[in-house]
């Protein structure tokens, strides 16, 4: 038998790189520098993709998405999350919540993260307030700190439909 919910964790770090847009929770930021992948690198919604296989216990994004595969490059990593939720509604599930937090130096990206949070309530077909995104810096330690980079955690909750 199912359990009527369910939680799952992620996270994932991207390092920054030239010549690439800087695409964090579907939301295009005007940086210098973007965040090097595969795909667009969107390190909110892989660790998001991350936490919804993690509650099924279907692995991680590597898994479904391999960086081998030329279908996935610079693919825009809202279709990888749609089809990871897919996956979560095929299951008898539904989104209950996202709690994320994006860590880095800079850009400053609390003015968009109303936008992340719109594009994500949009996809999941929720309303804006079962969706948290937090922004924070490493205080200038570490590669975030150094700006060599940025990462992301999130949690979700399911629910059994």
């Amino acid at each position: 038998m199912n359990p009527d919910y369910r939680t799952g964790i992620g996270f994932d770090v991207h390092a920054f790189a030239e010549g690439r847009k800087l695409i964090i929770g579907g939301v295009s930021i005007p940086y210098d520098k973007g965040l090097l992948g595969h795909s667009d690198a969107d390190v909110l919604l892989h660790a998001i993709s991350d936490a919804l296989l993690g509650a099924l216990a279907l692995g991680d994004i590597g898994r479904h998405f391999p960086d081998t595969d030329e279908n996935y490059k610079d693919v825009d990593s809202m279709i990888l999350l749609k089809k990871v939720y897919e996956h979560v509604l095929l299951s008898g599930y539904s989104l209950g919540n996202i709690d994320a937090v994006v860590t880095m130096q800079r850009p400053k990206i609390s003015p968009y993260v109303m936008k992340m949070r719109e594009n994500l309530a949009g996809l999941f077909n929720v309303e804006l307030n079962r969706i948290s995104i937090k922004a924070t810096t490493t205080e200038k330690l570490g590669f975030v700190g150094r700006e060599e980079g940025a990462s992301a955690f999130a949690t979700v909750l399911i629910l059994r439909k």
